[in-house]
């Protein structure tokens, strides 16, 4: 029995060094989450670095595949930062909080999304905190963005004082086609020595995970294994 014992628990260790993840990074399924979507205006330029597809049509690929799947398992709210009609650093487009079967709007949402606006990243995720009632409920918060701060907020600074003050927050950063801007004067946070983008930290400091992912089905994958409930054993 002991050697039974052993063998699945080392089954299960090997999975998850294969899935590059910890037990504690592994979230409860029955946990609200809230998806935190980047709609600033770079997710619809063309350059060399997004190839002949902008970043929002293969978005709306993975989104339209991942999330079928994961409302089986969670409730999902979404928060869309960048466009909006006023001031480019407050457009924060919360569409709602967490919901059971959230596939539909949640594709629709980003199906009819025109990118604009700036990245007022550290507000979109505290907002998303406050959704989910961080401090006395369990929350998951997943950022699915392609760049950097550019409202001058500080998310580390922040990421530090959700993690002190949550009952159990975590927040996992999807870096979709992510580039860094070191000379940006509204990302105070961004060191030039570190050439992943400033978001990361958001994941550092509250235990989540951080994926970088170029293609739609490495997006796919980052949203299943931060949203969905992934088997370990």
């Amino acid at each position: 029995m002991r050697a039974i014992f052993k063998n699945g628990l080392l089954a299960a260790s090997v999975l998850v060094c294969s899935m590059n993840v910890s037990l504690a990074q592994l979230s409860d399924c029955s946990v609200d989450a809230m998806l935190v979507f980047d709609g600033s205006t770079s997710m619809g330029e063309i350059n060399f670095e997004t190839g002949p597809n902008t970043r929002i049509v293969e978005a709306r690929q993975a989104i339209r595949h991942a999330m079928p799947g994961i409302e089986q398992y969670r409730r999902v709210g979404l928060l869309i930062y960048g466009p909006g009609s006023g001031d480019a650093c407050r457009n924060l487009d919360l569409r709602f909080g967490p919901i059971a079967n959230a596939a539909a709007p949640v594709i629709e949402a980003v199906d009819t999304l025109i990118p604009d606006g700036l990245t007022p990243l550290t507000d979109a995720v505290r907002q998303a905190a406050e959704t989910l009632d961080y401090r006395n409920r369990a929350g998951v918060v997943v950022v699915v963005t392609d760049g950097n701060e550019t409202c001058g907020g500080r998310p580390c600074e922040m990421a530090v004082a959700l993690q002190s003050t949550a009952r159990d927050l975590t927040v996992h950063v999807i870096g979709f086609r992510a580039e860094v801007d070191f000379f940006a004067w509204n990302n105070p946070e961004q060191n030039p020595r570190n050439s992943t983008t400033v978001a990361r930290c958001l994941s550092d400091e509250t235990g989540g995970l951080f994926v970088k992912t170029e293609t739609v089905d490495g997006l796919v994958a980052a949203l299943q294994r931060t949203l969905g409930c992934p088997v370990i054993g």
